[in-house]
């Protein structure tokens, strides 16, 4: 059995985690000109281009080969939380009803810039579903949903087409929580832009 995964890992600065992992950047060798990925590593063996310092095979080619790739991201919002007890803390329900503001929702991140699409649901998100569904839908394999009941978004949202880029349900929760976090992170500091 073929293990295949889309393992995501954000950091507040993913070159700190580097610095101490034995790795191979992923390689984009499909493309003009070949390069790394822009976040994936492999962290077991895989063959070596030791001139361009990236794997040998695309990273498309070496998942079908069965190698596993980590995609470590930066995530700014990371850079405010002061410990793991306070990451706990930013996680709390936030004050749903500050979505209704346009300028709070320009310093969300993966919110900015979708106010106007927020305002087309016909009713509020205020809970970590309806955000998770909200964040797929606005992907354009998923954009004909948006302004739909959520009932009715919840029976095709998770489905995969062929359509355009659209997120998985796992993808969707997790930017979910980080959007809450951010969002507790700008009311805890006076709604700075973070």
């Amino acid at each position: 059995m073929r293990f295949t995964s889309d393992i995501d890992i954000d950091f507040a600065d993913r070159n700190e985690i580097l610095k101490h992992i034995e790795h191979i950047p992923a390689a984009m060798r499909k493309v003009i000109p070949v390069r790394k990925h822009a976040t994936g590593v492999y962290v077991t063996t895989i063959p070596y281009d030791a001139e361009y310092d990236m794997a040998t095979i695309d990273y498309a080619d070496a998942e079908t080969r069965g190698y596993m790739k980590l995609d470590l991201l930066n995530v700014h919002v990371y850079n405010h939380v002061k410990s793991e007890e306070h990451l706990v803390q930013l996680m709390r329900e936030p004050n749903w009803d500050k979505l209704k503001d346009a300028d709070f929702v320009s310093k969300l991140i993966h919110l900015n810039g979708q106010y106007n699409n927020m305002q087309k649901m016909p009713d509020p998100i205020n809970s970590i579903t309806r955000l998770a569904m909200f964040l797929s839908i606005i992907r354009p394999g998923k954009k004909h949903l948006i302004g739909l009941p959520w009932a009715e978004i919840a029976k095709t949202v998770w489905d995969k087409n062929d359509d355009g880029y659209v997120f998985k349900k796992s993808h969707s929760l997790a930017y979910s929580h980080l959007v809450v976090v951010h969002m507790n992170l700008l009311e805890e500091n006076g709604r700075r832009k973070i």
